[in-house]
């Protein structure tokens, strides 16, 4: 399915190719990647789950978010709301739009399963853009501190790491949209 389409940039469902594509570049940039991400939504969205959504960028797969239609654990499990996981656009591809235009799409497919939405985004300077993006778009703390590796930070722990691991929860009332049918 094709959720934005324009003269450069096609928004559509993540397929399995891209999930090589990814991990190489991301590699190639030096990230820390690992297909068994991608394959894991693939078998979400296969398994209705999850929708994953794949950016391509005059005509190569440039990004990936993937919407999760129930929570994966964190702060806002057991409450129905949609999430937005693992937004990524490849460092060649930056200041395009086309991370903005990955979060026009999620939000969208979210308001079609519930009001609000979340996400979880990593506290060190990597994730330094994407904590500006989320604050210009509306999202705000939940207001349960800092998480590590799924649990709730204790007010002055000393056992983190300042990795990928280390999160804070935002959320952010969204238009709920008519289901696609």
């Amino acid at each position: 399915m094709v959720y934005y389409r324009d003269s450069e940039l096609v928004i559509r469902d993540m397929e399995e190719a891209d999930a090589r594509i990814f991990t190489d570049e991301e590699i190639a940039q030096g990230w820390n990647a690992d297909i068994s991400k991608y394959l894991a939504r693939l078998q979400d969205q296969s398994a209705g789950k999850c929708v994953s959504l794949t950016a391509v960028y005059k005509g190569l797969p440039a990004g990936y978010v993937n919407v999760c239609l129930t929570s994966l654990g964190g702060a806002f499990s057991g409450r129905g709301f949609p999430g937005i996981v693992d937004l990524g656009v490849l460092e060649k591809y930056r200041r395009r739009g086309i991370g903005s235009r990955l979060m026009d799409a999620a939000e969208e497919i979210a308001g079609q399963y519930a009001d609000t939405v979340w996400l979880g985004v990593g506290l060190h300077s990597g994730y330094g853009s994407a904590q500006r993006m989320y604050v210009k778009r509306g999202y705000i703390p939940d207001g349960t501190g800092v998480w590590y590796r799924d649990q709730p930070c204790a007010q002055y722990e000393t056992e983190i790491a300042n990795d990928d691991e280390l999160v804070l929860f935002l959320s952010k009332r969204i238009e709920r949209q008519p289901s696609r049918s």
